[in-house]
């Protein structure tokens, strides 16, 4: 399954299985305790972790904390060859990422093509986004007070940054966490998923092997309680999280006077109107519903379709939904793969049986099988129904019909989430219109969201997070400003300058 590039950081048990190493302090170390990682595609045991305790969690944070100076200290350039090293190895290593997102987190090979692609864009727009670094002089004769000085206000780092990342997208999420956090000069803990941490830690084998100095980044691999652990540490400067809303709303209360970035759940609504292109629609519309099998917190998970049109843009749903084919994500032509466990299918399918209950038309799926749920159309959702409020995270597309954009507008917004929609029209005004009046932090006009690279800034509002991340926006997150203020009257500088004038 690996290259040998990555023999370090694991080794292979009597039964064949990969054992694997965490990153601790520069070295790659091995507990007694594990954490078996198991593939989604069929439950099969496809490799173990260690299961760290509290005394690795501080080891962790002792290490980034110690050797925080070792990544701050380097020149800006420097950094950035070390990230473009980074993006080659990325590169020359693909087939060993490729398996192992596709086995562990049960992507379909076309989702962890993508997921690395967009990890080795961000690498390679690495300069641009230390550019967006800027500090700023300014003068202090426009106040009375402060006639005769002036400030240098400067961007540093932090400290040592905490990363918590989910199972969607192990290595990309973690990625853009970690790179924009160093590259500005921080330490980094980062807290894997214990369900995928694989490519996370390939990934941090990669960054070692870059030159990233010793003991500035620290992986653990452990359970929920050693994240809550490290999210309140006093050493600390930073939690960057991605999950839910009621994970991150418990590490927000444990983190203290930290500064927090959280990207939490969403609802995201596809607000179809009638003068709409209803093929774009309907094909954007199920792409943002059900790529991932719908597990990102930006997918399309409720549509409020205007009424007079609803009939002909629901068929055209269902014939986009017949070229979503489920099975063994492996085979290229799979576009479906698993749920990440029982557990997601579980919940999925009782938010389904919900909305039936309720009145819903189910239109087609609403079954599973093993880890595999179909793609699911609900039409004429009730309000009533959990689906329509409740983060979905699966392959479900509820549609309810609405009189015009002033009740979908409303509607939208009545949720607690507020992360991202979308609206279809061919009417500019209105899309300004449904734009500005979304109570959300992006707003796509005739495409389903989707946040990419991370080129244009992303983040949340209300019960979906707080701050930005993006190319710029996440290393401005991650450092802090100093303000330096200069008395030039000892100098005579200013009374100089006033002399020249007279």
């Amino acid at each position: 399954m690996l290259e040998n590039f990555f023999d370090g950081i694991y080794s292979t048990t009597t039964s064949g299985i990969p054992d694997f190493k965490m990153l601790l302090d520069g070295n790659w170390v091995l507990l007694g305790q594990r954490i078996e990682v198991r593939s989604p595609i069929d439950d099969g045991l496809i490799a173990t972790v260690p299961s760290a305790s509290e005394r690795e969690a501080e080891q962790a944070v002792e290490s980034s904390y110690t050797n925080r100076n070792s990544i701050r200290t380097i020149p800006a350039v420097e950094k950035i060859e070390i990230f473009q090293r980074a993006r080659e190895l990325l590169l020359q290593n693909k087939n060993s990422f490729t398996s192992v997102l596709v086995q562990e987190a049960g992507k379909p090979l076309s989702n962890a093509e993508g997921e690395i692609k967009a990890t080795a864009e961000r690498l390679k727009l690495t300069p641009e986004d230390y550019g967006k670094i800027r500090g700023e002089h300014i003068p202090g004769d426009w106040s009375d007070e402060t006639v005769g000085t002036s400030a240098d206000v400067l961007r540093e780092p932090l400290g040592v940054v905490l990363a918590i990342s989910p199972f969607n997208y192990p290595l990309y999420i973690t990625a853009t966490k970690v790179i924009p956090a160093l590259l500005a000069g921080n330490a980094v803990v980062v807290k894997t998923s214990s369900k995928d941490p694989l490519s996370f830690l390939m990934f941090a084998r990669i960054l070692e092997e870059a030159g990233i100095p010793k003991g500035t980044l620290n992986v653990v691999t452990g359970r929920g309680p050693i994240g809550e652990y490290l999210a309140g540490h006093e050493k600390v400067s930073m939690l960057t999280f991605t999950g839910s809303t009621e994970v991150g709303k418990k590490l927000a209360r444990v983190a203290g006077l930290k500064r927090l970035h959280m990207e939490l759940g969403g609802k995201g609504c596809a607000v179809v109107l009638a003068d709409a292109d209803l093929d774009l629609a309907a094909k954007e519309t199920v792409k943002g519903s059900l790529s991932y099998s719908g597990q990102r917190c930006d997918a399309v998970s409720r549509v409020l379709v205007e009424q007079t049109i609803a009939g002909p843009f629901v068929k055209k749903i269902l014939k986009e939904v017949e070229t979503y084919n489920v099975g063994d994500p492996h085979d290229p032509a799979v576009k479906m793969g698993p749920l990440i466990d029982r557990n997601a299918v579980e919940r999925v399918h009782e938010l389904v049986a919900d909305a039936v209950k309720k009145g819903a038309e189910l239109l087609t799926g609403g079954k599973h099988e093993g880890n595999y749920y179909y793609p699911t159309v609900l039409d004429n959702v009730p309000l009533e129904a959990k689906i329509m409020w409740d983060e979905t995270f699966g392959p479900v597309i509820p549609i309810t019909h609405v009189k015009g954009v002033d009740e979908a507008i409303e509607l939208t917004n009545r949720s607690k989430y507020g992360l991202d929609s979308c609206v279809f029209t061919n009417d500019i005004n209105v899309a300004r219109k449904v734009a500005k009046r979304l109570e959300e932090g992006e707003v796509t006009v005739n495409a389903a969201p989707r946040h990419g690279v991370g080129y244009y800034p992303f983040g949340g509002n209300k019960d979906s997070g707080i701050g930005r991340e993006g190319i710029g926006y996440s290393i401005e997150e991650m450092t802090r400003l100093k303000t330096i203020v200069y008395n030039w009257k000892p100098a005579k500088v200013w009374a100089d300058l006033m002399k020249d004038q007279d």
